[in-house]
């Protein structure tokens, strides 16, 4: 009896050792961080929501500060804590995760150089030498090989935990370089001016811009924007002449609707400099000839709601991409002495089953943009009606133009990518059809093929019955069942389509017998505007669904199994992630939420934060009742639960601009204190970045690195 009684502790002892993955479980030493809980009623409509961690929210001024107040104390001993946990949780990873990080870098070519552009006489191309963080900027005359160094990024980044450089831009007459730098990660930018003959910095410096100037053509004359010192809502547009004080630039241009941006460009022409304000709904340009810095501006046409259009120039006539009675866009012509809307004539007719997404004109062609059955096509057309479209293999893929600088060519150069296609640069002579191969992505590995990879791509149904497309990727040879791991990845906001591009990263995955699919959900605009309008405002909650109806397909089909399966989304993809979340936490293992956006209601009603007044058009503005109500009933922050959720990584900025940190970092603290389960809650707070992350080349793949070990842990991947 009792050899029997040791024989079945054994057994017993042998069992809880081989634990399946769902039971997984890791001893962490340090106690997991229990945020002080300080209540405030937040009211509106008849409404209070109680906020517990409200106090975690610090202004600009109150984190530059060098003596915190109580409050910043109370707000970096609890985001500090957070990263000491995070790192006592994962730290029996961390020789995994520096093996990731090196297996990642070590992928990427260490000299590698950008495909020149022609512009202007010059060449223009970036470099990176072997073992620099940061590119080198630089320029070759056209058919000479004398290099000149613009900007030298890694000598320039010294000394500063984040570095990042914003638009560049050189007079016409080449000699001057305009350039933007943020050393906070806030987006804020000074501009510096540098004398190309010379090499040395002017003395001109233009503070708190969004980064780039555009010239004017006498060399001398640049126009810029400038944010708001607290919303960083881009604002005004100011003219600046070289050799005076920034007090003396003139005011050129004023967006009193906080409801708006406003940006400033140069035509393709480079004859007229262009203002555009923009929001979700409405656009409205203004113009000058870029000969007269000086001269009025002229309004192409006065916005209007639900009027979109943007613009470019050629000959006579102003070009325009309109969504005027045009659902899917169009494209329509005006003389330049007759802009506004009633002289637009059509060259590319609107189509319901196809979305006119951009173009481009040159001297003999005009080559169109477009997206049908949710993937792009490129479509060259002669001016004299001939037209003929590029043809692409892959199931799923993206083919763009890019870096057409020059209208008197018959090149297209563009860019192609798969899931199993690095990123490639082609150019195509437009009246031959000969095409070129200029570069494509190098993958430094001996093993590395495309042809040991299998893309597809699904459709999944949606509750409503609509078709949602799936991409994957995934290595030959992996078994496609209940025990697959999976990542499922989306954005599905803005109308920002996800792309099935090619990642050398994601090989870490993949190699290790992941599969990668792409949810592209509601919300996106891959097939369509009418796609986008179906997951905004008061349909904003089919973005959520869609991605749950995916998830559920693909382990209905086989592909894995909720024990097995995982979710990633950043920005408002974290949002996402919160959603479904709170909808349908048994539905996946472990989800990723990269700078997320889970803090909806509050943050809305917030108009001194960046963005909140910019985007009413896409989430609704919550002082309207009806917008209030819906929010709230999927804003991942309010609905937090007494409920088991599935293990979370959270990761953002202390500098965010776009996404602040306390929205993740209060949602974390929500989450700890209500959640019923021992499933894994960690948050990496980098306390030196904004939103983008790191601004060297490498460095962000730490974070990278820090990811996948979170997932290949939860599935006792070890190396």
């Amino acid at each position: 009896m009792k050899n029997t009684l040791y024989f079945l502790l054994a057994v017993l002892l042998f069992l809880t050792g081989c634990k399946s993955n769902e039971e997984k479980s890791v001893t962490i030493q340090a106690k997991a961080p229990v945020a002080k809980i300080i209540p405030e009623d937040l009211t509106i409509h008849g409404d209070t929501r109680v906020d517990n961690y409200f106090w975690m929210r610090l202004s600009d001024e109150q984190k530059k500060s060098e003596t915190p107040d109580d409050q910043t104390s109370d707000v970096l001993n609890y985001l500090n804590a957070e990263n000491s946990y995070l790192k006592d949780a994962m730290k029996h990873t961390e020789a995994f995760q520096e093996n990731l990080y090196n297996e990642i870098v070590g992928r990427i070519k260490k000299d590698d150089q950008s495909v020149p552009v022609n512009d202007n006489g010059y060449s223009y191309y970036s470099r990176f030498e072997e073992g620099g963080d940061y590119a080198l900027y630089c320029r070759k005359k056209i058919d000479e090989d004398v290099e000149e160094v613009l900007l030298n990024g890694p000598e320039m980044a010294k000394g500063f935990s984040y570095y990042g450089i914003g638009g560049r831009s050189v007079s016409p007459d080449n000699s001057l370089l305009a350039y933007g730098i943020d050393t906070v990660s806030r987006r804020r930018y000074s501009i510096y001016f540098k004398n190309l003959k010379t090499g040395k910095l002017m003395s001109d410096v233009l503070s708190n811009t969004s980064g780039g100037a555009i010239w004017a053509n006498d060399n001398k004359t640049v126009f810029y924007t400038k944010k708001d010192p607290v919303t960083l809502r881009t604002d005004k547009v100011y003219k600046h002449i070289l050799g005076t004080d920034q007090s003396e630039d003139v005011l050129v241009f004023e967006e009193k609707d906080d409801t708006f941006s406003c940006g400033v460009f140069k035509s393709k022409s480079k004859k007229y400099i262009m203002t555009v304000s923009y929001h979700t709904l409405s656009t409205e340009y203004s113009y000058i000839d870029a000969d007269n810095p000086n001269g009025n501006w002229t309004i192409i046409q006065p916005r209007e709601k639900g009027l979109l259009y943007y613009v470019d120039h050629f000959g006579d006539n102003f070009y325009i991409r309109t969504n005027l009675n045009a659902k899917n866009f169009k494209l329509v012509k005006t003389p330049i002495s007759k802009t506004t809307k009633e002289n637009w004539v059509d060259v590319i007719p609107h189509r319901d089953a196809v979305l006119f997404e951009g173009f481009d004109i040159f001297q003999n062609h005009l080559v169109i943009t477009e997206r049908i059955n949710g993937l792009t096509a490129i479509r060259i057309k002669k001016w004299d009606g001939d037209e003929y479209y590029l043809e692409f293999n892959d199931p799923a893929y993206l083919a763009n133009p890019t870096s057409n600088l020059d209208f008197n060519t018959d090149v297209l150069r563009y860019r192609y990518s798969s899931l199993t296609t690095p990123s490639s640069t082609f150019e195509i002579n437009m009246e031959t059809k000969k095409q070129e191969l200029l570069k494509q992505e190098e993958v430094i590995d001996p093993n590395f093929s495309p042809n040991n990879y299998i893309s597809e791509r699904l459709y999944a149904t949606a509750n409503d019955g609509t078709k949602i497309p799936v991409s994957l990727v995934y290595k030959k040879g992996i078994e496609k069942n209940a025990n697959t791991p999976l990542l499922l990845y989306s954005y599905g906001s803005y109308g920002s389509s996800s792309e099935p591009t090619f990642s050398s990263t994601r090989l870490s995955l993949l190699d290790r017998g992941f599969i990668y699919a792409i949810a592209h959900i509601r919300g996106g605009q891959e097939m369509g505007r009418y796609w986008y309008e179906d997951g905004k405002l008061l349909k904003k909650k089919n973005t959520f669904t869609d991605f749950i109806n995916v998830g559920e397909f693909l382990v209905k089909e086989g592909y894995t199994s909720s024990k097995h399966m995982y979710a990633y989304g950043g920005s408002a993809g974290g949002l996402l992630m919160g959603a479904v979340l709170n909808m349908k936490p048994e539905l996946w293992n472990g989800v990723v939420a990269a700078v997320p956006f889970v803090d909806v209601v509050s943050t809305m009603l917030d108009e001194t934060i960046p963005l909140t007044t910019f985007e009413f058009d896409e989430w609704g503005n919550p002082k309207d009742k009806e917008y209030y109500d819906y929010m709230k009933s999927y804003s991942p922050y309010d609905n937090v639960e007494a409920k088991d959720y599935p293990n979370i990584l959270v990761t953002t900025g202390y500098w965010d601009s776009q996404v602040q940190y306390w929205e993740p970092a209060k949602w974390t603290a929500k989450l700890r204190e209500l959640k019923t389960d021992d499933n894994l809650l960690i948050m990496d707070c980098n306390m030196d970045t904004g939103h983008g992350g790191a601004s060297g080349r490498f460095e962000r793949y730490k974070r990278t690195a820090l990811t996948y070990a979170f997932m290949f842990d939860l599935e006792n991947i070890t190396e």
